[in-house]
């Protein structure tokens, strides 16, 4: 996205006047690691926490109850500043790497998620599936890959980040690469920020609030589970 429509869109978050903020508790799972749109891990420190709520509270910076796109991008400037260890303006393969093994270390969980990313970019990067600023809301568009039995029953196909966020990225930050040339610019994290804040615009109302994200927000992801081949033979009778 250029700079001119990007700096369009956050000037008409800004002017457009925001109504009454809601009031709420926050309801969705607690102690459970949550991973921000722009890749940042919040994780609870009891059971009775709730990561979401803290990111959503951290990124609202002036706290009328409303996340709007220019917190988005402030809120991924800042973690850029995180990432970029030696402040050379970008995100570098190295400081890719310190991301995924010491930042968050859980979104390299699972054994499919190396496959998830390995795919045919040309050049042999792990930048593959899932590749974009945007990414795909949840529930939209189906990965292979080791199933997670989530609480409730259901099963959860998601990889890497995208089974502790919002989104379906495997790699938040390096969905960010929009030029594939294995390193994310500060402008390129500034514009993937934009484009996941309109993912989660879904009303389109130019603000976002956190029982929103929180009805969003899926149950956390339990044990994997091995799918059942239908020439398995059946269980033993109890």
């Amino acid at each position: 996205m250029p700079m001119a429509p990007l700096i369009l869109l956050v000037a008409a978050a800004v002017a457009q006047p925001a109504p009454p903020a809601p009031q709420s508790v926050p309801s969705g799972p607690g102690g459970r690691l949550f991973i921000s749109p722009m890749g940042e891990p919040f994780r609870p420190r009891s059971r009775d926490d709730h990561p979401l709520a803290d990111w959503f509270n951290q990124a609202d910076t002036n706290h009328d109850g409303y996340l709007t796109v220019g917190e988005m991008v402030k809120d991924a400037e800042r973690f850029f500043a995180v990432l970029d260890l030696n402040h050379d303006g970008e995100i570098d393969p190295d400081e890719i790497t310190h991301y995924e093994e010491v930042i968050a270390p859980e979104i390299r969980s699972g054994p499919n998620y190396a496959m998830e990313l390995a795919g045919d970019s040309g050049g042999g990067e792990r930048y593959g599936h899932g590749h974009g600023g945007g990414g795909g809301h949840r529930g939209r568009g189906g990965n292979g890959g080791e199933r997670y039995k989530a609480r409730g029953g259901a099963e959860d196909m998601h990889q890497g980040a995208a089974r502790y966020g919002l989104l379906n990225l495997p790699e938040p930050v390096v969905a960010a690469d929009t030029d594939f040339n294995r390193g994310v610019s500060l402008n390129e994290f500034r514009q993937a920020a934009v484009q996941r804040f309109v993912a989660l615009d879904i009303d389109h109302h130019g603000r976002l609030t956190l029982p929103e994200l929180e009805a969003t927000h899926p149950a956390a992801a339990d044990e994997p589970t091995k799918e059942t081949s239908p020439d398995a033979a059946p269980p033993p009778p109890e």
